[in-house]
């Protein structure tokens, strides 16, 4: 969850501008990312001596992916060497190597790189803003609403917050640490690898790039246990349902253009899709895994007309400490940012950073359990969170990556 600050709360003349937003098929047409192993890199075995320029690699699961010729090209050209990978170059956070084009993103599998140690230890990925920094357009945006107190998802979070769980990833400040959830794949009906969660946990936005080794585990910490129950856990009990790493993610170009760690630029547009394999040991899809994968509600219907929306995430600031799913059913609001970008969902709510990316949801049209946003940005304060509201561009970003796999 990411603060936001008076620059871009509040519209002022030279301060913040439409420019970068882009119509729906802008999104659309984003090149799906790729994720690359880092365990084998050169050609071997019965591919030696066919693939000298390293146009395959293999993944999570053992099967290969070709590199396409522009993106062989483009890490040539910047140096990136993927063979060093796992011995520390992504480590190598260099602007000039850091990869944040739309088709730009490559997470080389690391295998292991996610013990149990790196897990509980992965921070919440933004810092707060003091609250009087906090504003909007009041023509079109609700009273604040009040705070909605946190309250904790019983155990086991796989029988009653199934699909739900965290997203890892490595960025320049170190080991952080989102919330997400499995969405359906319209591509492959009952077998998705479809995760939903926010822009900003898998790239920087404006002034960076894709954040690497990015991973997501269902139903962390499964039984619910404290921060001090979970001293010598093993990975099986943090990550029962196993480790899902992303070989595809895309956002929205707006966030590439626009977003920000804090002041909510781009937050309208703070949405992502990851396409994830397992990390060993498991051939079933990530939705035959966990036992459900959510729907997406896209054009969900106006404020007045839906009565409760429900948060869920993992927040990791305090008072908490990431280790538990906690969720806030609040009645939502509208917080305008831009009168020239869309309407953000608010609703009241006390949880905190690491929440970010963690699902809303309400009921759709067909009386189901819909995925309707997801959190965005927040106050210093933890009274409330914002969300987009997805549209035709989060649509495309959901159907883009669906497409790119339905082949497969």
């Amino acid at each position: 969850m990411r603060s936001i600050r008076p620059s871009a709360a509040r519209p002022r003349g030279g301060r913040r501008s439409t420019r970068g937003v882009r119509p729906a098929v802008a999104a659309a047409a984003l090149v799906g990312a790729l994720a690359l192993t880092a365990t084998a890199c050169g050609p071997s075995g019965d591919d030696a001596g066919s693939q000298p320029d390293q146009t395959a690699v293999e993944q999570p699961g053992g099967d290969k992916l070709k590199i396409p010729q522009e993106l062989q090209d483009k890490l040539k050209d910047l140096g990136v060497n993927l063979d060093d990978w796992k011995h520390g170059e992504w480590k190598n956070w260099d602007k000039k190597k850091w990869l944040r084009e739309a088709g730009q993103f490559v997470n080389p599998y690391i295998k292991g790189l996610w013990d149990p140690d790196r897990m509980k230890d992965a921070e919440q990925p933004d810092k707060p803003v003091e609250p009087e920094d906090i504003s909007g357009d009041q023509g079109v945006t609700d009273p604040e609403p009040s705070p909605v107190k946190a309250q904790p998802v019983s155990a086991p979070y796989s029988s009653n917050a199934p699909g739900v769980g965290k997203v890892f990833f490595d960025s320049p400040e170190g080991s952080m640490v989102c919330s997400a959830a499995v969405v359906e794949d319209p591509a492959h009906p009952g077998k998705s690898n479809l995760v939903w969660t926010a822009g900003h946990c898998v790239h920087a936005g404006k002034n960076g790039g894709w954040y690497r080794n990015i991973a997501f585990v269902p139903s962390y910490n499964d039984s619910a246990k404290s921060g001090a129950e979970l001293q010598g856990a093993t990975k099986e009990q943090l990550a029962p349902k196993g480790v899902f790493w992303a070989d595809a993610a895309q956002t929205s170009q707006q966030w590439i253009d626009q977003g920000a760690k804090t002041g909510g630029q781009g937050a309208p547009y703070d949405f992502a899709v990851l396409h994830v394999k397992p990390e060993a040991g498991n051939t079933k899809s990530l939705e035959e895994t966990v036992g459900t994968a959510y729907p997406v509600q896209f054009n969900a219907p106006a404020v007045p007309k839906i009565p409760s929306m429900t948060a869920q995430g993992y927040p990791a600031a305090k008072p908490f400490d990431g280790q538990t799913l906690q969720q806030c059913p609040s009645k939502p609001g509208r917080l305008s940012l831009d009168a020239g970008q869309p309407t953000m969902y608010r609703i009241g709510c006390t949880m905190t950073a690491g929440s970010s990316g963690g699902p809303w949801f309400a009921k759709d049209q067909q009386g189901r359990t819909a995925l309707v946003s997801n959190t965005s940005i927040g106050p210093v304060t933890a009274d409330w969170l914002a969300g987009p509201h997805l549209g035709a561009e989060a649509k495309g970003v959901y159907e883009s990556v669906s497409k790119k796999f339905a082949g497969r």
